[in-house]
């Protein structure tokens, strides 16, 4: 039998040899283990090193799910540090830039996956002549595994190998396939696992199903949304206008008797206006549970088993023109069919755990929202074990209840760091309660919190706002001196922010404005000297809405803590990811300064009142354990 112990290639910090001998003990159960595992734990080798003595001595494999690239290439190099040697290989969904013949093409740009995948067979065809339009793909049934499985142990991130392949005339996405079958480890995102056609793809390439695999859930604490919004659905008015435009490019098609696509368009265009009027408070609103079927039958004189037929039509049609753009090389996407498929949902959806909503703004939607993520969990509990795994999943119960995990091991392991290298730090003295947040005298402490706290040391400084609207007024009158900001802003493509962050990395002193929640406050690390204070400007509870409201009774009937799971909780994970960008390691020192006294009600953030906020931070960054630090780090 593996021992766990012989695969770790670190010499143990404090707490790790316990955590992956919990995870092994755990995966030979057979059960399903909850874990916090605070900075400098070491999470990705110890959870690998947990599960993989059970993955080698069965002949299985580990699945480790992630939410970005940059955790999958930490897999791949924690994997190719292990002791003994195992095959790791990181696999993406399908994008437009990671195809050869795709990329550069404006009219694939934005495709799906779905859509991507349909073109990509539509390639890997045989056309008149006995070839294919794909040739990359043609070589790629050639490829010698064997000497492919060296370059995937050499090129550690994706775009390195696909660069290799492609120079090579192979297609990287087929060449990755091809590997699954000797790989040990396979890092995915999300969709792999819980998207039940991508899983079942998946399980095919892999030649083994799901349930055979040990899976590791990285930053566990993102998935009970993501799984919520895998299972939400909606339809907006510039989706409806696209639906209307496309029926009238051909022919305004017949969809029930002497009804076509634009009578129903105009019928729910004018359902929205109508919801809107009558429900929508502030950013949304709950609609009766037969609304929306009740306005068309009215509107379209007709009744329910009618506009199901029509929409199953509409389907049928969209279908249609999905395979025409198709066999013409065109991005394969109709909104007849999405009109069609959002019907025919809409129609038999009758969970529960779903509210009906109109949401308002410039482009008003019907949605269901689906406030329970468990169902989707589903193969965490059909694999032979799930590991759940992030620094910050407290309340354990908490999430094991709301992913719906069956009699799940738990274990909250300590950081190695010692405890006088971070502080957490908030003010009484201000709120940011929506009602509040700008009222004049509060604004003014609010700015003069934020302000002190930067110019209390030239230390690189984040401040992490609860949305662009905050942050944007804020910033607008904060005067930075002659310190070099750098701003996070919306729709920023992932490239812009890492060359971003790199900037704000290599500053001396720099400002870096972000928002709490995002990309830069929980996917990215800030070694050393890159970030040493964080200044969390309000707690990022929700905002009040209707689907709060139907969230917090949601919970309240289920476990008595609706406002635990659907705001304090959440809230709270997202602060303790934005404080520890601070500190990523055991010889890291920083401080985080919480501006607002509703930290008061945050569960296990650790977060000290202090009347003198902007004096501490400078006796922090003044005293003699810093200037250690500074002399060694």
């Amino acid at each position: 039998m593996t021992d766990p112990s012989g695969l770790f290639p670190y010499r143990f910090r404090p707490g790790q040899a316990e955590l992956v001998h919990f995870i092994d003990a755990a995966v030979r159960e057979g059960r399903n283990a909850v874990i916090e595992a605070g900075t400098g734990t070491g999470k990705t080798i110890s959870s690998l090193c947990g599960v993989l003595p059970y993955v080698l001595d069965k002949g299985t494999k580990a699945l480790y799910v992630t939410r970005t690239k940059s955790q999958q290439e930490q897999v791949a190099r924690e994997a190719a540090a292990i002791k003994r040697r195992v095959l790791c290989v990181p696999f993406q969904g399908r994008s437009a830039d990671s195809c050869p013949l795709m990329r550069g093409d404006p009219d694939k740009a934005d495709g799906t996956p779905e859509e991507l995948s349909r073109l990509c067979s539509r390639c890997k065809r045989l056309d008149g002549s006995g070839g294919r339009i794909c040739g990359y793909y043609e070589r790629t049934a050639d490829a010698d595994a064997g000497y492919w499985i060296g370059v995937v142990r050499e090129c550690l991130s994706p775009e390195e190998f696909a660069l290799r392949a492609e120079s090579e005339g192979l297609c990287p996405y087929e060449l990755r396939k091809l590997l699954l079958p000797a790989a040990d480890i396979i890092a995915v995102p999300y969709p792999f696992l819980f998207i039940p056609g991508a899983r079942m793809s998946l399980e095919s390439w892999m030649g083994i199903p799901v349930s055979e695999t040990v899976v590791v859930a990285d930053e566990a604490h993102n998935l009970p949304d993501y799984l919520r919004d895998v299972q939400t659905f909606e339809i907006s008015r510039n989706s409806l206008e696209r639906a209307a435009a496309e029926a009238r490019g051909r022919g305004d098609p017949y969809v029930w008797k002497d009804l076509r696509v634009t009578d129903f368009t105009d019928a729910l265009d004018s359902a929205l206006d109508s919801a809107c009027r009558e429900y929508l408070i502030d950013e949304d609103g709950m609609l009766p549970p037969y609304y929306l079927e009740e306005q068309l039958m009215e509107r379209l004189g007709t009744i329910s088993s009618s506009l199901f037929k029509a929409a199953q039509a509409m389907f049928a049609i969209g279908e249609g023109i999905v395979q025409e753009k198709e066999a013409g090389m065109k991005l394969p996407r109709s909104y007849i069919r999405s009109l069609g498929i959002f019907l025919q949902i809409w129609m038999e959806e009758q969970d529960a755990a779903c509210v009906r909503l109109i949401t308002g703004g410039d482009n008003p939607k019907f949605q269901s929202y689906c406030m329970d993520p468990s169902p989707a969990a589903g193969p965490l509990n059909a694999c032979v074990s799930s590991v759940h795994i992030s620094g910050t999943l407290e309340p354990l119960g908490n999430y094991a209840d709301e992913m719906g995990l069956d009699v799940p091991l738990k274990l909250k392991s300590a950081s190695s760091f010692p405890p006088g290298n971070f502080r957490m730090l908030y003010s009484g003295d201000v709120t940011m309660r929506y009602e509040e947040r700008f009222s004049d005298e509060n604004y003014r402490r609010l700015l003069d919190l934020i302000s002190g706290s930067i110019s209390s040391a030239r230390v690189n400084t984040a401040v992490f706002f609860p949305s662009y609207q905050v942050m944007d007024r804020i910033v607008s009158d904060l005067d930075p001196g002659d310190r070099t900001v750098f701003a996070e802003r919306r729709g920023m493509t992932q490239a812009a922010l890492l060359s971003l962050v790199e900037a704000f990395r290599r500053s001396d002193g720099g400002i870096l404005f972000g928002i709490t929640g995002g990309r830069i406050s929980e996917g990215i690390d800030f070694p050393g000297e890159a970030l040493k204070l964080a200044i969390i400007a309000g707690i990022p509870f929700p905002k009040p809405s209707a689907r709060l409201r139907a969230l917090k009774h949601y919970y309240d009937v289920r476990f008595g803590d609706g406002a635990g799971f659907a705001s304090i909780v959440p809230a709270s994970r997202k602060v303790r990811q934005a404080a520890g960008r601070v500190i990523r390691s055991e010889t890291d020192r920083g401080i985080a300064v919480i501006a607002d006294c509703r930290a008061a009600v945050l569960r296990d953030s650790g977060a000290e009142l202090s009347g003198d906020i902007p004096g501490e931070i400078r006796r922090f960054f003044s005293g003699p354990e810093h200037q250690i630090y500074k002399r060694y780090a």
